[in-house]
């Protein structure tokens, strides 16, 4: 088939672009003609909040990209729409994750379907958005309605679909990110990070914002159970928020010797180290629907300590892949407790690495042929 990919790519950088392009990658391998078509322009440099947008690595190899849509330039929408119409793919596959995209892409699809030739289908991370903004139901109606069928990556994004539309919709879990390279041993990974060698670590990893829950991690630090285990809390990944709050916390219940701050955007080539180096990553999250991060997890082997909420419970299996606690700092303290002095470790990284095996890429590429 011809298949174009519309969303994110090189030269933009995160988990978006990374998953846009490996799963260019799987359909190529199945002998798939693929071209994705990624931005000039994803956001207004005063909406991103991070430090920067673009990726300071070499493109991927053996991938056609082209830079061809503004995020909010109408004309260019309708430029965009028309080429793509002409060019007649077979299959037009959008990831959906913010409203603000969806004036753009909505645009898009509608011009390409008057070809009668061209199916849309939208991967969707998120349809109701973890920080929500005036006029994003708007936004959401205007984008399902211009999409042919679906696949949900949890089963709470399904039903939030379903308050839009009676579409088809498949649930197809989040494929894992083996992108970032092949495990090492710990060992190495902790000297790779210059961190001391005789220190287990846990790990929160991800751009930071508030729905993530950083405070309820940092709180749970401070438990006196924890205080006296000898572990460290690895803390990577940007401010996506204003950091003062957190660092205040960390003054506040004296966690410097407890934490590690490595808040600088984590290269692809570094997030190996930060999984390998880690016993237990911890996505204390406030919100959630799927998360990429556990799917790094399963590719790295390491257990996972997951709130209950969204769709997360649903790909760690409890005392097995790791824990899903409640909302609660205590109830987080208590499952970090138990994976030290319980020897956890060992059992779950066991689970994870048999359970990785059904979210194959190839699983994510034939849901989307299927449908």
């Amino acid at each position: 088939m011809k298949i174009v990919i519309l969303g994110t790519s090189f030269p933009f950088r995160g988990g978006l672009a990374a998953y846009n392009e490996r799963l260019a990658q799987e359909f190529m391998a199945q002998g798939h003609d693929v071209i994705i078509y990624t931005f000039t322009l994803q956001y207004p440099t005063f909406l991103f909040p991070g430090s920067s947008q673009y990726s300071e690595g070499p493109p991927p190899k053996g991938l056609i990209i082209k830079q061809k849509v503004n995020s909010i330039n109408p004309f260019n929408w309708i430029m965009v729409g028309l080429e793509l119409k002409k060019l007649k793919p077979d299959l037009l596959i959008i990831k959906f994750w913010l409203p603000f995209m969806a004036a753009s892409f909505g645009t898009i699809c509608r011009i390409v379907k008057k070809n009668k030739i061209t199916k849309i289908i939208s991967i969707l991370d998120n349809v109701i958005p973890h920080e929500k903004r005036f006029g994003d139901l708007q936004f959401i109606k205007y984008f399902v309605s211009s999409v042919d069928a679906f696949i949900a990556m949890s089963d709470s994004v399904k039903k939030d679909l379903e308050k839009f539309t009676t579409k088809k919709c498949l649930l197809q879990n989040h494929p894992i990110y083996d992108n970032f390279g092949a495990s090492i041993p710990k060992a190495v990974a902790i000297k790779n990070l210059s961190l001391d060698s005789h220190t287990p670590y846990i790990l929160f990893f991800g751009f930071i914002r508030d729905y993530k829950g950083l405070d309820l991690l940092l709180e749970s630090l401070k438990d006196e159970k924890l205080q006296n285990l000898p572990f460290k809390a690895i803390i990577a990944g940007e401010f996506y928020t204003d950091p003062q709050p957190y660092l205040d916390k960390i003054k506040l219940w004296k966690l410097d010797d407890k934490v590690i701050l490595r808040t600088d955007f984590i290269p692809d080539e570094e997030v190996k180290n930060y999984f390998c180096a880690a016993d237990l990553v911890v996505q204390p999250y406030k919100t959630a629907t799927q998360s990429g991060v556990t799917q790094i997890c399963y590719h790295f082997n390491k257990p996972m300590l997951v709130t209950d909420v969204g769709g997360l419970a649903e790909i760690v299996p409890h005392l097995k892949a790791g824990y899903v606690v409640p909302l609660d700092c205590l109830k987080i303290a208590e499952a970090i407790y138990d994976f030290y002095t319980s020897h956890r470790e060992k059992d779950m990284v066991a689970f994870v690495s048999a359970e990785k095996k059904k979210y194959a890429w190839s699983e994510m590429t034939n849901a989307i042929i299927s449908l």
